[in-house]
């Protein structure tokens, strides 16, 4: 399943509003006396910790993701069947215990784990993070921010690594995604790629329905696209948060000529690839320039595209190869 289809299939409007979290970027800070730590999340909420954490909670795949690339593996994790679906490009390393949904996490579930401290996003409700709160100290960090994306993304790593211990390990996971950015930069500017266009969208159906989401230079893939030198072919906006939109098929015929389409499907998710299976015949998607030119890309399975800076890595290097091939 994936980020915003989080239990049930719903029509995209719903979806796109589901995507919309907190957009202001979080004011985070840290203060450490006497192994004691002391952190602002993206709340404004204070965490204070008696150390590092070492048994953690996370509620949302993104914040799972930074754990386990910092090398601490979380005791509970937010719907682990779909994690292990959708997150190849950084598995889990152990067997946490499942503590739900992304949407309702179990706070009996999380209780029993007794947990050092919990890591959720501004996606969750309110009074979810207020039950939280009673269970462990929870570090709330922001989902997503459409105006800067990347930034965002490495500020919450830096954020869950203070908060574990593991600020070394999010120096070097920064350093080598900037290193992956700059290689994927320039191979494609080798193959005079620089400034070429390419549309990345997802897309599913309901009731019968092929729904596409845009992914458009306000997403985290956007900006990771632009990083490497290539240019949005979206003219529509995204929403505040996650930079993401909303189209059908017809939307598609927007996006011109010289144009390249990629996406990401899952093989468990049979709705999850209208692209190469609903449309397959359908005389609007075959008549668009970049089908008829060949120059639709599925992307590997399991690179989380609301995720850290190792599932970004994984869609640099298949997104250069696809375009180059």
């Amino acid at each position: 399943m994936r980020r915003l289809l989080l239990t049930t299939p719903v029509a995209a409007a719903a979806l796109l509003l589901t995507a919309c979290g907190t957009t202001e970027p979080a004011a985070t800070g840290t203060k450490e006396s006497a192994g004691a730590i002391t952190l602002t999340d993206a709340s404004g909420t204070e965490v204070e910790l008696d150390g590092p954490a070492k048994k953690v909670v996370g509620t949302e795949w993104n914040v799972v993701e930074t754990l386990v690339s910092l090398g601490v593996e979380p005791a509970g994790v937010a719907d682990v069947k779909g994690y292990r679906a959708w997150n190849t490009a950084v598995p889990l390393t152990n067997e946490p215990k499942d503590i739900g949904t992304r949407g309702e996490p179990s706070m009996d579930t999380i209780a029993s784990l007794k947990p050092d401290l919990i890591v959720a996003t501004s996606d969750l409700q309110p009074n979810a993070l207020k039950q939280l709160r009673k269970v462990a100290p929870v570090l709330t960090v922001t989902s997503a921010d459409a105006s800067d994306q990347i930034g965002q993304m490495l500020e919450n790593v830096d954020l869950i690594a203070e908060a574990t211990g593991t600020t070394e390990q999010a120096a070097t996971l920064k350093k080598d995604f900037d290193a992956k950015l700059a290689a994927g930069k320039k191979t494609l500017a080798g193959a005079d790629l620089d400034g070429a266009q390419i549309a990345f969208a997802d897309g599913y159906v309901t009731s019968n329905q092929v729904s596409v989401r845009p992914y458009t230079s306000g997403s985290l893939i956007g900006a990771v696209n632009e990083r490497l030198g290539l240019k949005n072919a979206w003219k529509t906006e995204g929403d505040k948060a996650y930079g993401l939109a909303a189209t059908d098929v017809e939307g598609l015929t927007d996006l011109g000529e010289d144009v390249r389409f990629a996406y990401i499907g899952s093989d468990d998710d049979p709705n999850s690839d209208p692209f190469g299976n609903q449309l397959a015949k359908n005389s609007v998607w075959k008549s668009l320039p970049f089908v008829k030119a060949g120059e639709v890309h599925r992307l590997p399975d399991g690179i989380w595209m609301f995720g850290g800076p190792g599932s970004m890595g994984a869609y640099t290097d298949a997104v250069v190869e696809a375009l180059t091939k």
